[in-house]
């Protein structure tokens, strides 16, 4: 396991970047991607840890403005409608979160 964050430097609403990671926490679950937008493959924040739409409810891509669902990672506007950003497993345990190791991902 990676260690990414503490628990309580992704309050909620919020989104932060770590490594080649975005997350998310919404509804007091924490959402992992890689962070790459699958239509061009860049990262998708604007500035850094700034990853949420205006209304904080759709990851937006900052090259093309695609935006994203938090829970599913499905694109719902823009150039890649109906595409998925890559999810990532993490665990969020004795007040941090880790990225779990590839092979652990897939079970």
């Amino acid at each position: 396991m990676t260690h990414l964050c503490e628990s309580n430097e992704l309050p909620e609403g919020h989104s932060r970047g770590y490594r080649h990671v975005l997350l998310v926490r919404r509804a007091g679950r924490v959402y992992a991607y890689l962070n790459r937008c699958p239509h061009r493959n860049v990262p998708l924040e604007w500035q850094a840890d700034r990853f949420l739409d205006e209304s904080g409810s759709l990851i937006q891509c900052a090259t093309h403005g695609a935006l994203f669902l938090i829970e599913s990672g499905e694109c719902v506007a823009g150039p890649c409608s109906g595409r998925f950003l890559q999810p990532l497993a993490v665990e969020e345990r004795d007040g941090a979160i880790r990225l779990l190791p590839a092979n652990a991902r897939d079970t």
